[in-house]
């Protein structure tokens, strides 16, 4: 098997030959670090930028279009709310509080899901930590994101090139469509993300590659799919 000698070796690694990096995050302590923080600051860098180059005018009346029936107190106290400070903080802070949370949900998941393996050793802190590694994937795309602000003329762009690989970014779906957010969500590294978490769970348990891949992929498929019925029911 393909050796990983150092956390830095395993951010490069992952995306060519992961299987090598979860054996060796497995059997060394605070690895994952390097994942938190590169994911991390991607993401807050994006966002950053994007804030800070974004027509706030116009970024507010997007908004506030895409709520739908509102009074003219309703939409003044919105547009209140779109300065760029405040919208600043209110992404940064989100973006730390959302990644955070979601990946300590999963690992949760992780954590419960694997406890029928014979071989069980490793506990959520570790699977915490796991699920940093699965989603290095938002690195790649994320720079994407970045050099699409950096090279963009039109001070209007829409939210979604921050994800440059959803579907809402490709098909260029209006943020006051009912299927902006489902199709935002919808993105390459979605999929990365749930193939490495396959990889991982492979190597980190005794589960089949089946298995594993059932493991890694259940709580999307069951997100979505009651996504996708309340879109469609209302």
């Amino acid at each position: 098997m393909h050796t990983v000698s150092n956390p830095f070796q395993a951010c490069n690694d992952i995306f060519f030959k992961p299987k090598g990096v979860f054996k060796a995050v497995g059997e060394n302590n605070n690895w994952s670090w390097m994942p938190f923080f590169m994911v991390m600051g991607v993401t807050l860098v994006l966002q950053y930028l994007y804030v800070n180059f974004v027509d706030i005018e116009w970024f507010a009346n997007l908004n506030i279009a895409a709520q739908g029936d509102m009074s003219p107190a309703e939409e003044d106290q919105m547009r209140a709310f779109f300065t760029r400070t405040s919208l600043m903080w209110s992404q940064l802070i989100g973006a730390f509080f959302i990644l955070t949370i979601v990946n300590a949900i999963y690992a949760l998941y992780l954590n419960l899901a694997t406890r029928s393996d014979d071989s069980h050793i490793f506990g959520f802190t570790d699977w915490y930590g796991f699920s940093w590694w699965v989603a290095m994937p938002y690195v790649v795309t994320g720079l994407i994101g970045v050099a699409l602000l950096l090279f963009a003329s039109d001070h209007q762009i829409s939210p979604a090139t921050l994800a440059p690989t959803s579907l809402s970014f490709m098909l260029s779906i209006p943020m006051d469509s009912e299927w902006y957010a489902f199709a935002q969500a919808i993105r390459l590294e979605l999929f990365w993300g749930i193939y490495l978490a396959m990889v991982g769970i492979a190597q980190w348990t005794s589960f089949s590659r089946q298995k594993a891949a059932i493991v890694a992929a259940a709580p999307y498929l069951v997100i979505y799919s009651i996504w996708l019925v309340a879109i469609l029911a209302f």
